[in-house]
């Protein structure tokens, strides 16, 4: 059955009791520099299927924690948008994007500031989700939406970094509400 765009927002925004998740492809992007909305992608993707694909920059971030926030936080500062290493294949025949990112400074990495604005994903459903030192979502799913304007934006998911990799049950508890059997 395909959702209609009032029942998958029903089960999203808690407006309703969904009958069943969005129908059609799926694809895990991420974007992940310490390895933990990694473990949180996997754990989706391993629940939904689809396609797992990593969102990288093309100049990769340095190693060291404080160099590489440097750079982050100047290409901020900067509304940079870096080139990504790769691209997406068949990007439109996506439907449903689980979009996850760490929480840098109260939004998105710039790459993933890049990643939307290349692909738009005009007419599907991206469902956000982040790992935190402390600021959550931050202005991720706000950013989400002006940047795929033409995109639905689901309820998101915000996990601390540090319980990432133990995160299970509360994925699962998200991936319930918006339909699909976490």
């Amino acid at each position: 059955m395909l959702w209609t765009l009032a029942m998958f927002i029903a089960a999203a925004f808690g407006t309703g009791a969904a009958e069943a998740a969005p129908a059609g492809k799926i694809l895990v992007a991420y974007f992940s520099y310490s390895g933990n909305t990694r473990a949180v992608a996997q754990r989706i993707h391993n629940a939904v299927g689809g396609d797992l694909y990593e969102i990288r920059a093309a100049d990769a971030y340095p190693q060291g924690y404080n160099d590489c926030t440097d750079r982050a936080k100047k290409e901020q500062t900067a509304n940079a948008r870096p080139a990504l290493a790769g691209t997406l294949a068949n990007a439109d025949s996506y439907d449903v994007i689980f979009l996850g990112y760490p929480n840098w400074w109260g939004t998105l990495p710039m790459p993933v500031f890049t990643f939307l604005e290349t692909y738009g994903f005009s007419g599907k459903t991206i469902a956000p989700f982040c790992t935190h030192g402390g600021g959550g979502l931050g202005r991720g799913p706000a950013d989400i939406a002006r940047l795929s304007p033409k995109a639905a934006v689901a309820q998101g998911l915000s996990l601390n970094g540090s319980g990432a990799a133990n995160a299970s049950p509360e994925v699962a508890a998200w991936l319930r509400k918006l339909g699909y059997q976490g």
